[in-house]
C-alpha cells in the first residue's frame, strides 16, 4: 500500500511568508526544474547581463572597473540591506537620501571643528584643536547616533501617533535637506585632515574600504534577518501585525528598531560618501531613496510587507549597478539610463507578483 505523509508543521518564514511552498509532495515526483529557476530570476539575469557587457562594453571586466563597480554600490548598498528590514516589516523610508546628505554635512563640520587650530576652523571663537584620527572618530559616533536616534522617532510617531512613514519620512526629507544646508551655511565644507578620507577612499589589500563595509554589512544583516528572534519578528510583522502582537511581539519596539537602523546606515553612507569626495555638501544623494527602494524591489522584497531577503537585496544592489555601469562604458544617454531603470522596477514588480501566484498554486 502507497502511503503518503503529510507534514503541517510549518516553520516560522514559510509562515510568515518568505517561502510559500505547497505542504504536501506527491512521493516519487520530481520537484519542476522552473520552480527551482523563478527563485533565481534576478541572478539569471544577472549572469546574461554581465555576458553581454564582456562582449559590448570594452574593459567591462578589468579590475579598475569591477573595483569601481564595487565603490559605486557600496553606500546605496548598506542603506539597501537596512531599507529591506524596513520594507518586510510594513513600512517605508524616504528621506534616506536626505539623511546621507545631513549625516556628511554634520560629520565634515564637526571633524572641522574639533581638529581646527583654536582660532581657526568654520565657526569663530575657540577650537578643541582634535588630533586627526579623535576628530574624525567623535564626529562619525556623533553622526551616526543622531541618525539612529532620528529614525527611532520617526519609528515612535508611527506607533504612537499612528503617523504613516510614508508621510512622516517625507516630511523628513524636506527636513533634514534643510538641515544640511543650515550646517554648511549654503558652500561646501572643506578642507579636512589626511585622515578624514580612509573611510570613503582608502583601500585594504586592494579593495575599497566601502566595499568591506558593505560586505560586513550585509553578513551581519543577512545572519540577524535568517538566524535571530529578531528577524524573525521583522517578518512576522509584515506578514500580519496583529497576529504578531497576539503572538506576543512588540510590534511596537520592532517598527522603531528598524527605522532606527536604516537611518543609522544612511548615516554611515553619508560619511563614506563625504569622506570619498572630501566635502560636506548639502546637495549630495539627491534620489538616492529611489535607487535603493529600486535595488530592494528587484531584490524580490514585498512592498506589501513580510516577505524578501538580504540575498535578493544583494543582487538587486548589483545589478543595478552592473546596469549602470554598462550603460555608461556604452555611451547611453543618462535621460534613458532613467528610462531603462524605471521600466526595469514595472518588469520586477510584475515578475514577483508572477512567481508569488505560481509558488501558491
Amino acid at each position: 500500500m502507497l502511503l503518503f505523509k503529510h507534514s503541517t508543521a510549518r516553520s516560522p518564514k514559510r509562515q510568515w511568508g518568505e517561502f510559500r511552498m505547497s505542504e504536501s509532495v506527491r512521493i516519487g515526483a520530481a520537484v519542476p526544474a522552473w520552480r527551482h529557476l523563478r527563485r533565481h530570476v534576478m541572478e539569471l539575469v544577472l549572469l546574461v547581463l554581465c555576458a553581454v557587457l564582456a562582449f559590448r562594453a570594452e574593459g567591462f571586466f578589468s579590475t579598475d572597473n569591477l573595483l569601481n563597480i564595487l565603490r559605486n554600490v557600496s553606500m546605496q548598498g548598506v542603506i539597501a540591506f537596512g531599507m529591506t528590514m524596513v520594507i518586510i516589516a510594513g513600512e517605508i523610508d524616504l528621506s534616506v537620501g536626505s539623511m546621507v546628505a545631513f549625516s556628511g554635512c554634520l560629520a565634515a563640520w564637526l571633524t572641522a571643528f574639533l581638529s581646527a587650530p583654536h582660532e581657526a576652523g568654520p565657526t569663530p571663537g575657540w577650537k578643541p584643536n582634535l588630533p586627526a584620527m579623535p576628530a574624525v572618530v567623535i564626529a562619525a559616533c556623533v553622526s551616526v547616533a543622531v541618525g539612529y536616534g532620528l529614525g527611532r522617532l520617526t519609528g515612535y510617531l508611527r506607533v504612537r501617533f499612528r503617523v504613516p512613514t510614508f508621510i512622516s519620512t517625507l516630511a523628513w526629507f524636506t527636513v533634514l535637506k534643510g538641515a544640511a544646508m543650515l550646517v554648511t551655511g549654503g558652500f561646501p565644507i572643506t578642507p579636512f585632515p589626511d585622515g578624514y578620507n580612509v573611510l570613503g577612499g582608502g583601500y585594504v589589500l586592494g579593495i575599497p574600504f566601502p566595499a568591506l563595509i558593505f560586505v560586513v554589512v550585509f553578513v551581519v544583516a543577512w545572519f540577524v534577518m535568517d538566524f535571530t528572534a529578531f528577524g524573525r519578528a521583522i517578518y512576522a510583522v509584515g506578514g500580519n501585525a496583529e497576529a504578531a502582537r497576539l503572538s506576543g511581539i512588540q510590534v511596537a519596539q520592532v517598527k522603531t528598531r528598524v527605522m532606527g537602523i536604516v537611518a543609522a546606515l544612511a548615516a554611515v553612507s553619508g560619511l563614506m560618501l563625504s569622506s570619498q569626495i572630501m566635502s560636506g555638501n548639502a546637495s549630495v544623494a539627491a534620489g538616492w531613496e529611489l535607487d535603493v527602494i529600486s535595488a530592494v524591489i528587484i531584490g524580490g522584497t514585498s512592498l506589501m510587507g513580510g516577505s524578501g531577503s538580504m540575498w535578493g537585496t544583494l543582487i538587486g544592489v548589483i545589478f543595478l549597478g552592473v546596469l549602470v555601469n554598462g550603460m555608461t562604458l556604452l555611451n547611453v544617454s543618462e535621460f534613458w539610463q532613467y528610462v531603462v531603470r524605471g521600466v526595469l522596477i514595472l518588469v520586477a514588480v510584475l515578475i514577483n507578483n508572477l512567481t508569488a501566484e505560481t509558488g501558491r498554486k
